[in-house]
């Protein structure tokens, strides 16, 4: 069984999330359990104060090293470090990508760190972190969504969660796409639409002529959709 943990100052942002899609189904097969840790309980007073000003002054407020450190510690206590990531969801993370799934889903246990306002003391950095994961140059208002994000992608490597893991591995950027190609287009009933028909070869049943007319479309949809991966067309 996989587990893992989100730090979070908003647990109710989970509500629901973990219950449905490849959440709900890997939980209630028993291959992943979840658990919403509020940072609050580790809070350094009565207020409930998890955050402060920086040093050396600016803008915004920064969550304090010692709640992070201290709620990573006693999930790591309850559950010894061993097959265990902890992830900081953070711009200067490494791009998430399949492979970067594929590599968290070895581990059972993983521990998410959801960051808010302006960032988190660095030294929660240097003394917890194992895993930085960025899923994109843009900026969040907190760790949550990117948490939950990387989560999904994560459970799909689970074995035993999909039904068909083939249908996985031929995913955009997947192991049988190449890794950096995306996946070719697809079809289904009605046969015609609005006067658009669907491709002859797919009706064929000449498997070996769909599965090349499959490559080349991945190739042409890659070049047309992804400007970044345009030398794979």
């Amino acid at each position: 069984m996989t587990k893992m943990f989100f730090i979070t100052i908003f647990p109710e942002m989970f509500d629901g999330i973990l219950d449905t899609g490849v959440f709900g189904v890997a939980s209630k097969n028993g291959l992943a359990e979840y658990t919403v840790v509020n940072l609050r309980d580790f809070a350094v007073d009565k207020h409930g104060s998890v955050d402060d000003y920086p040093y050396g002054g600016g803008p915004g407020m920064i969550l304090m090293a010692p709640p992070l450190v201290e709620a990573v510690e006693k999930i790591i206590g309850e559950n010894d470090m061993e097959n265990t990531a902890v992830v900081l969801l953070s711009p200067y993370g490494k791009a998430h990508g399949q492979e970067t799934a594929s590599a968290l889903a070895e581990n059972k246990k993983i521990i998410f760190i959801c960051g808010r306002y302006k960032g988190i003391d660095e030294r929660v950095n240097d003394l917890v972190v194992t895993d930085r994961i960025s899923i994109g140059n843009f900026i969040l208002s907190g760790g949550e969504l990117p948490a939950m994000i990387v989560a999904d992608s994560v459970i799909r490597y689970i074995p035993g969660v999909l039904g068909d893991s083939l249908s996985r591995d031929t995913d955009s950027f997947s192991s049988l796409t190449g890794g950096d190609c995306l996946d070719s287009a697809y079809y289904t009933r009605p046969q015609e639409y609005r006067g658009l028909q669907v491709p002859d070869v797919l009706l064929s049943g000449n498997h070996k002529r769909i599965g090349q007319w499959r490559e080349q479309s991945a190739r042409n949809r890659t070049t047309r959709y992804r400007n970044e991966f345009k030398k794979q067309g």
